[in-house]
Order: structure tokens, then sequence, then C-alpha cells
């Protein structure tokens, strides 16, 4: 058979070149092994090899040294067999210059023989050995190094696993005796709820006294109020009087991405508090964890509802937890689970709410202590200024009156800075004043249709103040305070809002004609729109007849057991759309009618706006009394 000749070709391939790597992971000790092992290898050839010797004045190379020693030319010969080292000295070396080192080989038994017959008082001599402690000491070190890094890897693992254990631990923050800094008296505003959390302290400092007549201590109370009341320092002010140990913690605190975890640290904050009991635990925020079980899309096992019903059960389950209070806030009741709000988890539901007149005096009182206020600033005024306005609303406002004493460099907080620092929190930050120009005096007579028309309507809040100082994103202001709290709203004052958000519109109409009318009642139109919808929806206040027609808008994520729907047929909704139609159209009309009876009032009250930039409410009522002398008396001044 006729063989064919083979060749072997060798052909480059990338993907023949790949590492086959192993599916489990290399460990950390195994480098350390192969470290160790590397170190040992090149520790015993840099220890076992010879060093080159180096050609240089003071020493000499073998071959040099035999022939030397064989023409008779050395005198002196110190061998060191240890080493494998010899110092020469020769004949005609001169006084004072250092013997010739010589590096001898390992096995040659001539050398002594020839050195004796060289150089007859030869004596060998031998020196201690320390390359193997040297080997010792290098190796002991080496062992050292890398059992310190052995012990680290091994703590770090350790305190990973620890972080894993410790992750359904409670966070809540533990004080054995709270030191809040705050009391009672530093409260203000909200004196109802101060009194049924006073009832607290004393269940805790003195419970005899309830329980001998039967009565129990409350388990929760829960503080329901807008943002900015006080509910949080209420909290701190009740650890600070009680003296009994306190936990705070947040209700995002508790959820996280890992089921269970939440209901674990409900579990441990419930169980150090019973071990600290009495106690209280402050949850801020309940309705990031207490939100309704089975809302919305989706199944209801998830971590938060499991947090839920792990909190349900610590607070009023099959054990109790006596003489454990929990106080909870919250600005969404609303949303919560109907079983969190029963009596025997949160017994009492608190409101706290806006303060009235004499609770933002006393909240102005609380925060000006600290703060050096000129004599002639009116506490009760700024009172009467701001309705409406949470406690947080009345601190920020002292504070920035006395950022702007500072920045003007003034000793004391006077009622210019007050009145500033009032304009900014209401309406934003001052901007520049606008130059003279069509745009300004489009504005004025915008502010000023405003205004005229909410003075000269019955039922409208009294003027506070009209500008064209841009505050915001506005460029020019125009706004109202009421008189006295109110909390109910009659048809007249709402048709009279309407009237005058629409005033605005109305002046740009009339002075400036249909076609010159621009966007900056963009704004005016949807809060005219939304107050028109609810007096035919909500209020009952239209042709319709006494019907509620639009509920509580909630978004389905928030509790609604099923997506939001409209609650009447179609007709019902075009007869909506025409009395919004109705109501808005009439007050344009009544507007219109207002502001083409006080053409020339509007003039002259427009340029001296546009000269002052800003006039006063009690000044613009003097000035429409002065230049309107046909006004009914009902409607002179308000």
């Amino acid at each position: 058979m006729k063989r064919e000749s083979q060749k072997n070709f060798c052909i480059y391939n990338p993907q023949n070149l790949r590492l086959k790597t192993s599916s489990k992971p290399k460990s950390k000790f195994t480098s350390l092994g192969r470290l160790a092992a590397g170190w040992m290898i090149l520790q015993t050839v840099l220890l076992g090899t010879p060093a080159l010797a180096q050609k240089n004045p003071s020493s000499l190379s073998y071959s040099e040294f035999i022939e030397k020693l064989e023409r008779g030319e050395v005198s002196k010969v110190e061998l060191d067999q240890t080493n494998n080292r010899a110092k020469v000295t020769l004949k005609n070396q001169p006084e004072g210059q250092e013997s010739k080192n010589v590096l001898l080989f390992e096995k040659d038994p001539d050398l002594i023989v020839k050195i004796r017959d060289s150089v007859p008082d030869f004596a060998p001599k031998t020196s201690i050995d320390r390359s193997a402690t040297a080997g010792l000491l290098i190796n002991l070190m080496v062992i050292f190094v890398l059992l310190a890094v052995l012990i680290m890897i091994i703590r770090r693992s350790a305190n990973a696993s620890g972080q894993a254990f410790s992750f359904g631990k409670s966070r809540a923050k533990f004080q054995m005796e709270a030191k809040t800094g705050v009391k009672f008296d530093d409260v203000a505003g909200i004196e109802e709820a101060k009194e049924e959390l006073q009832e607290v302290v004393t269940f805790l400092k003195e419970p005899e006294k309830f329980t001998a007549i039967g009565a129990k201590i409350p388990r929760g109370m829960l503080l329901i109020g807008p943002p900015g009341t006080g509910k949080t320092l209420l909290a701190k002010a009740i650890a600070g009087e009680a003296g009994v140990p306190f936990f705070s913690i947040s209700g995002s605190e508790f959820v996280e991405m890992f089921v269970g975890v939440g209901a674990s640290r409900v579990r441990d904050l419930f169980r150090k508090a019973k071990e600290n009991a009495p106690c209280l635990i402050f949850i801020d925020e309940i309705d990031a964890v207490g939100r309704q079980r089975g809302a919305g899309i989706g199944g209801g096992n998830d971590e938060r509802e499991q947090t839920l019903n792990q909190l349900l059960t610590e607070m009023d389950g099959f054990e109790g937890n006596s003489g454990v209070i929990v106080i909870a806030a919250t600005n969404r009741p609303d949303v919560l689970d109907a079983a969190l709000l029963r009596p025997g988890r949160f017994d009492r539901q608190v409101m706290v709410d806006y303060p009235d007149y004499k609770g933002r005096l006393g909240i102005l009182e609380v925060h000006g202590r600290d703060k050096k206020i000129a004599p002639e600033v009116s506490l009760e005024a700024i009172a009467r200024r701001t309705p409406g306005f949470s406690g947080a609303d009345l601190a920020n406002l002292l504070n920035e009156a006395a950022i702007l004493t500072a920045r003007r460099r003034k000793e004391a907080v006077t009622m210019s800075e007050v009145n500033d620092a009032v304009d900014r929190v209401v309406a934003g930050m001052e901007g520049t004043p606008l130059v003279d120009s069509k745009a300004k005096r489009l504005i004025a007579y915008h502010e000023i249709g405003h205004a005229i028309v909410a003075t000269l309507t019955p039922g409208h809040d009294p003027l506070e103040k009209v500008t064209l100082i841009p505050r915001g994103q506005a460029q020019g202001l125009t706004w109202f305070t009421p008189d006295e709290e109110q909390g109910l709203i009659s048809r007249n004052q709402i048709l009279a809002r309407i009237t005058a958000t629409l005033g605005g519109r109305a002046a740009e109409d009339i002075i400036f004609g249909d076609t010159e009318v621009t966007t900056g009642a963009s704004n005016d139109l949807e809060k005219v729109t939304s107050m028109a919808r609810q007096m035919v929806t909500k209020f009952g206040m239209s042709d319709l007849g006494l019907l509620s027609l639009e509920s509580q808008e909630q978004p389905v994520f928030l509790g609604n057991d099923s997506m939001q729907r409209a609650e009447y047929s179609e007709e019902i909704a075009a007869r909506i759309d025409d009395q919004v139609r109705i109501i808005a159209l009439q007050c344009y009309e009544n507007a219109k009618k207002i502001i083409q009876d006080n053409r020339q009032t509007i003039e002259r009250i427009t340029d001296i706006l546009i000269e002052q930039e800003t006039i006063e409410g009690e000044e613009f009522r003097k000035l429409v009394k002065k230049f309107s002398h046909s006004l009914p008396p009902e409607l002179a001044v308000q």
C-alpha cells in the first residue's frame, strides 16, 4: 500500500485557546498556600546558590589565588571552611591595605595541602554558621504574616455572617431615660392633644390612680394631622416628661427587600420593650407599614403585609403587651388598615390639626424665646396674619426673619423683617423688580382687577396686599387673609372667591380688549374650574340638586379594593359640565361689570401701584373709598 505522507500543521485558532476554568471558585486559603510554597522555593534558591563574586580591588578569583600560591607570592592565608572563603595577604602588598577575599569551591581536597606547602604557619579557622538561623527567622516572619492575613479573612467572614444573622434585629433607637430636651411647656397650639397625652404620662408615673378603680392603661395612641403640626414634637415631649425607657423608629425601617425581615424586627422590638416595661414605643410615619392589606393589584403575601400582621399580633395578640404603650404618627389615616385602628391596638386617635389664633400666638411665643425681637413687634398681629400656618411654618417664619435681620446687620428683629419673612414663606423668594414697560402695566391691571373685584364683592376675604414684585414664578401677586377661622364656607363665599379669581382676566378683557388677553390667568382658570366642580358634585350647590356625585379621590394602590369609577351616567356628566360652565360664566360677567363700573378707580390705583410697586390692604381700601363716590354702603369698604 502506498502510504500518504503526513504533515503536521500548527493552526492558530483563537477559539481553541480558551482555558478550561473550574466551576468551583478558587479559595482564598488555596491562594495563600500557593504563595507560601512559592516563597519557600524562592528562599531555597536564594540561600542555596552561592553569590557570584564581583571583580573589585579587594577580591581575588580562585584561579588567581592558586597561581599566586604556586608562585609563592602569598604570605598569609585565613581560611573559613564554614563559609568557603579565604582572606589572603600577599608578600608585595603595601602596609595598611586590606586582605584579599577569595570565594572557594566546596570540594577541593588539594587546596589545604597547597596552602601548607606555600604558607608554613597556616591554620584553618571555623566560624559560626548563621544561615540556618537567618532562614528560620525569615520563615517565622512569613508564617506570621500568613497567619495575620488568615485571621483577617476569618474575622471578615465572621462579620459578614454576623450581619446576616443580625439582619432581622430591630433598628429602633433606645434611650433608658429619653433626653429629648422637650417638655410639654415647649409645645403650644395643640392644647387638646396635650391633655390627651398628659394622661399617658400620668399612667406611666402613677398607674395606681387608674388601676385602683379598674381602669386599664391604653395600649396605643395614634396622632393624626397634616405635616408640620407637631406630632413628632408631642412624642418627644411625652418621652421627656415620662422618664421611662423610650424606643423610637420610623415605619420605613421595618420594611426591607427580603421577606420576613420586617416581621422579625417587629418581634425583636417588642421583645426588648417587654424586657424594659413599662416603656414607650414611638413609630413615626406608620402608614409606611400599616396600609390596608390586600389592596391594589397583585397578591397579599408580600413583605409589608407580613410586617403588618406581626405588628397587629404584638400589639394585641394572644400574649398581649402589658406595660408597653405604642404611640404612632401619620398624616394619611385613610390608608391605614382597619384592624390596626380598632380599640385594643390604638385605643385613642388624637387629632393634631392646624392651630387657631390662640394656638399660633402660643407657638410664636415659644419659638420667640431664644430670638432677639424688638419691642414694637406684635406677635398678636403676626398670629392674625398667618391663618392656616402650621407650627413648622411659624417656626420657619421667625427663623427667616432672624436670618434677614442678621443679613441686614440689625441687632433685633423688627416688623420689616417679619413682613418680608411672611411674604417669602407665602409666595417665595423675591425676584428682580420689573422695569416700566407694557408688560408691567398689563400685570398691574391684572392684579388690580383681582383686588378691586374682591374688595367690592360681598363675602370675600379682606385684601392683604397687592404687589408687582415678582416672587417665585409669579410676576405679580394679590393675596387675601380671612379675618376669622373658617371651618365652614357658604355658597356666597365660594361664588365670591370665583368672581375675584376671574377679576384679573376680566380686567385684561375690558381694558385691552378680547384680542389682547394673556396666558397669565391660566392658574386662575384651574382654580375656578375646581371650585365650581366641587360646588356641583360634592356640595350640592347647583341645579342638579342635593347629590354628592364624586367621592374622595384615591388611587387604587392606597387602599381601594376596586378601580375608581364614575358614579353617574354620561347624561349626568354632561349636565355637570354645563353647570360648571354656567357658574364660571355668571361669575365672570359679575367681575366684568365691577371692572366697567369702576374703570376710573382702576386707572388711578394702577398708576399708584406702578409707582409704589406694593399697596397694603388697608391703604388699598382707603384708595377705593376715595376714588369711588357711588359705592353702595355695604360694598364701600370691608
